[in-house]
Parts: structure tokens; C-alpha cells; sequence
């Protein structure tokens, strides 16, 4: 059996998280694990530092006693934190019917730990913000980003709000991640009756390059058994995906990471990210 990977903070983004989650586990047939990761560093806060010269030796002693009460009592309470956003998530799944559930809660740093969880797992599911999402409406989450740099898994970042997933769109650059987009496309029972648009995005009038690749995934997609829309637009690939996902009422879109211009250092596509920065629905990304 296939396994999700669901990474969770308990904020707005994890609860549509949620529900892509329960949308995509029966048709992966997965089970899914729901991961929450407190931050160690919260835990490690309390200052060591000699207080005695300034404050006297007693006095000291009683601040450094009180900051380490404290910062306890605040270990908890996150541990706490993490307890109800973890049994929350699982009377969700529970209501959906979804009983092949596992629960994990580790202490440390999500972006250094995910790896472990993410071996085991076949798709990664995370919010595109996190609990700060409320002061950062512009930008991604510092640890979506920094995972989806070094992610090797299908990664699914999940919008704010959910809908029901009809139609799907592949952004196609023919590079090497987009090409296994289209192999999990067609591999898997994911997307299957459901109404697919291939659109590709030319640089410059009569672009022949960028018509072969269109050719080829439209030629993919029929031999995987769908009947593809395709579309090939002149223009900016940021600004064309997006006219194109909001006209055609896109509901998915499924693109790589990086594509044939991919400048090799730990960034993810200058595309990709300003796609994901202003998108409303999910994307799927493939590395």
C-alpha cells in the first residue's frame, strides 16, 4: 500500500490539507501518516547566562529557576498543542471514513526531520503557509519552501480553501520533472475520469520547440487513456498558467519544480515559486 505523508500545524492551511488528503488517499489506495513536528528551539530558549554580578547570587539563582519553570511549563503546553491537533486530525479522517491513519508527533526541526518521514512515504501533503499565515499572505512558508527545495517525493501544497478536484491542468515545459508529472498522470488511478488540460507556454511566435512538447503529452496522455484539451499560448508562463487557471476554472495543476532553465542551487524554480506564491487552487510538484 501506498503511503501520504501529511505535514500539519494545526492552522487554516492543515484543514484544507485535510480534506485533499481524504480526497486523495482512496484513490492512491494510501494510508496516511499525519506528521506534527514542535520546534525544538522553543524548548531550548532558556538563557544560562551569569546574572550574579548584576543581580547578586541569590537573585540570580531564583530568575535562571523561574525561566527554566517557564520554559516547562511552555514544553506542555506544545506538547499539548500537538496532542489535540493530532487527535483533531484524526476524528476527521475518522468522519470520511478513513481509518488507516498513523499519528506522529517528534520533537526537533521539521525541515532536518522530514526527511526520515518522508523515505517511507509514495506523496508529501503540505499548507502553503503555516500558523503564520495571517502576517505572510504573500509569501510561502519559510518551511514549505525549504522542503519543496530538496523534497524527492511528489509534493501536493494545499491551498487555503478546498474544492472538489473535476478538472486539472499540466503546465508543460518538456523538462525532465514535467515528463514525470506526466508519468504518474498516467500511471496512477488518481486522475483518471477526470477532464485534463495540457497547456504549454511558447516564448515567441510559431515556437517549434515548444509545439513538440505540447505534441508529446498530448500523444502521452491519449495512450494513458485521456482525451486531453491542449492549449499552446504565447507569454509569460507566470501570467499565462494563471489567466489559464482561473478562465478554465482549473480546480489542480500538476507541474515540475524546475524546468529546462533551472539555475542549480537550492531554489525552487523562479516559476514554480511565483506560481505557488499566487495560486488559489493546489499544485502538485514533481522534481
Amino acid at each position: 500500500m501506498k503511503r501520504i505523508l501529511l505535514c500539519t500545524d494545526g492552522s487554516s492551511f492543515s484543514q484544507s490539507s485535510y480534506q485533499y488528503a481524504a480526497w486523495l488517499a482512496p484513490r492512491l489506495q494510501a494510508s496516511i501518516e499525519v506528521l506534527y513536528v514542535s520546534d525544538i528551539r522553543a524548548q531550548k530558549a532558556v538563557s544560562t547566562g551569569d546574572f550574579s554580578a548584576t543581580l547578586g547570587i541569590d537573585a540570580s539563582r531564583e530568575l535562571l529557576n523561574k525561566l527554566v519553570d517557564l520554559e516547562h511549563e511552555k514544553a506542555k503546553i506544545n506538547h499539548h498543542k500537538a496532542q489535540l491537533t493530532l487527535q483533531a486530525a484524526e476524528q476527521f479522517f475518522t468522519k470520511q471514513g478513513i481509518s488507516d491513519v498513523k499519528l506522529t508527533h517528534h520533537t526537533g526541526f521539521l525541515v532536518d526531520s522530514f526527511h526520515e518521514f518522508e523515505a517511507q512515504a509514495d506523496v508529501v501533503i503540505l499548507g502553503k503557509r503555516g500558523e503564520n499565515a495571517e502576517f505572510a499572505s504573500g509569501h510561502l512558508g519559510a518551511n514549505v519552501e525549504r522542503i519543496l527545495r530538496s523534497s524527492s517525493k511528489p509534493s501536493f501544497v494545499t491551498s487555503r480553501n478546498y474544492q472538489p478536484i473535476n478538472r486539472i491542468l499540466v503546465a508543460d515545459d518538456g523538462g525532465k520533472s514535467c515528463q514525470k508529472a506526466l508519468e504518474f498522470l498516467i500511471s496512477s488511478p488518481v486522475f483518471k475520469g477526470l477532464e485534463l488540460h495540457l497547456l504549454t507556454v511558447a516564448k515567441k511566435p510559431g515556437d517549434e520547440t515548444a509545439q513538440a512538447y505540447l505534441k508529446t503529452a498530448e500523444h502521452q496522455a491519449k495512450a494513458g487513456g485521456f482525451t486531453p484539451i491542449c492549449q499552446l499560448i504565447q507569454g509569460n508562463p507566470e501570467q499565462e498558467i494563471a489567466r489559464y487557471v482561473e478562465s478554465q476554472n482549473i480546480n489542480l495543476l500538476i507541474m515540475g519544480a524546475y524546468g529546462h532553465s533551472r539555475i542549480r542551487h537550492l531554489v525552487i524554480g523562479s516559476t514554480t515559486a511565483q506560481i505557488l506564491r499566487g495560486s488559489h487552487i493546489p499544485v502538485l510538484l514533481f522534481r
